[in-house]
């Protein structure tokens, strides 16, 4: 097979797939098509259409655009089955049905920002950071059936810094998603469309346990000060900038208010206290934790305020030291 030989569906809706089309076009690939989510509604009154920055990316560079509301549309599926593709590539999309993922001869595969079988589901990148990892990465893998559990391609690790926010790991995967996208797709045209991939189960080492990556909702952002110092330090770190840890600021009379946090700092500070009591040590703002330690806040927001130093915050608050974090 020559790499002329292929016609590429490229499927993707976000920034983090953009790179991985750019990588492609610039290298000469033939993308007949790129699918991506429906414009979605801004605005107070939501009547400004935001265009996904893949149909942006596509449009600037003269490749046509599909934008289903449902993936089993007949219409749909139709016109792309009229672009005889042999291959499909997908980044940070959407659950396909097996009448879409099977049917260019080749396959399709899907660039995911982890190391499968460890973090599959729809924030691999949160999680990895959340959970304190040193180590995650990106996976080639073919769709099947159940989510991100397809035989595996490729896979190119990536160090977590101990100061990495997820924007850091987030940036770094999105440049490595694209070179391991480029180099899956040697490896098809090398093996004529037939390369060897490894199921996951074979992947699995005995007595492993196997971390999950669901979708992060509000709730699932709230600080609990009960855990460890080094566990909420890592919380913050896996949701900043976005979507954001925050926690409830409560002032002596009972009034809550939600307190972001973007940064902390990890402090070598013990105090007997209950979790989430505060401490003004001078420009610092520290509060307790479950394991008798204390961590910096370094970065907040509050609740209708613009994101600040804490020692802003410390400046603007009184009596800070009378409130607790809950």
């Amino acid at each position: 097979m020559k790499k002329e030989d292929l016609r590429i569906v490229f499927m993707g809706t976000p920034e983090f797939a953009v790179e991985t089309l750019d990588a492609l076009v610039q290298n000469g690939y033939n993308v007949v098509a790129v699918v991506t989510q429906p414009d979605k509604p801004v605005g107070r009154h939501g009547s400004v259409l935001q265009p996904p920055a893949v149909k942006q990316y596509a449009l600037e560079h003269g490749l046509p655009v599909l934008q289903p509301v449902k993936m089993k549309d007949a219409d749909f599926i139709e016109e792309l089955r009229s672009l005889n593709a042999n291959l499909q590539v997908v980044v940070a999309f959407r659950m396909l049905p097996e009448e879409i993922w099977s049917m260019p001869e080749y396959g399709t595969f899907n660039v995911h920002a982890a190391l499968l079988p460890q973090y599959r589901g729809a924030a691999p990148i949160n999680w990895a950071v959340i959970n304190g990892e040193t180590t995650t990465g990106v996976t080639t893998f073919f769709l099947e059936h159940g989510v991100d559990t397809g035989k595996v391609l490729m896979q190119t690790p990536f160090a977590i810094k101990d100061e990495y926010n997820v924007e850091d790991v987030y940036n770094g995967l999105m440049h490595l998603g694209a070179e391991i996208c480029l180099k899956t797709i040697e490896y098809i045209i090398k093996e004529n469309g037939h390369p060897k991939a490894m199921p996951q189960d074979e992947m699995i080492e005995a007595q492993e346990e196997i971390k999950l990556a669901p979708k992060i909702f509000k709730d699932t952002c709230r600080i609990d000060w009960t855990r460890t110092a080094k566990q909420n330090y890592d919380f913050v770190r896996g949701l900043s900038p976005v979507p954001g840890a925050w926690t409830m600021l409560v002032s002596p009379t009972g009034k809550e208010t939600v307190l972001k946090v973007y940064a902390t700092r990890k402090t070598e500070e013990g105090a007997v206290a209950k979790p989430g009591t505060i401490v003004v040590d001078g420009r610092r703002l520290l509060v307790k934790c479950g394991d008798n330690y204390v961590l910096e806040l370094v970065e907040v927001q509050l609740a209708g305020k613009k994101r600040m130093p804490a020692t802003d915050f410390i400046n603007g608050m009184k009596d800070l030291g009378e409130y607790h974090l809950e």
